[in-house]
């Protein structure tokens, strides 16, 4: 059984006991998160797609911890100007475990 789920502007495909890293939710490590917006559910041969949710469903997961990504260079230039701009950036992220999906 897996489910498509969204939750900070991506879509994700989880099963029961993946490990996900999505973008950073205001939880702490230990909490319980529930995720509503459930687009597709299929399991056991049945698939349920939502319009744009399924009514009623849920995935529910746990934090396990929050991090950074790896660091990415932005560069700006711009030629014959002396202009030149560099700058790093790290995408913080929240690691769940997947613990059970209601359909």
């Amino acid at each position: 059984m897996y489910a498509i789920i969204e939750t900070g502007g991506k879509q994700y495909r989880v099963s029961e006991g993946d490990v996900v890293t999505i973008e950073k939710l205001e939880a702490g490590e230990g909490e319980t998160v529930q995720f509503d917006r459930v687009l597709t559910v299929v399991g056991g041969g049945d698939v349920k797609i939502g319009k744009p949710v399924v009514d009623g469903a849920k995935v529910t997961g746990k934090v396990v911890g929050h991090g950074k990504g790896k660091k990415i260079l932005v560069f700006k230039y711009k030629a014959k100007s002396n202009y030149r701009k560099r700058q790093g950036h790290r995408q913080p992220f929240t690691k769940v475990v997947i613990e059970k999906i209601d359909a």
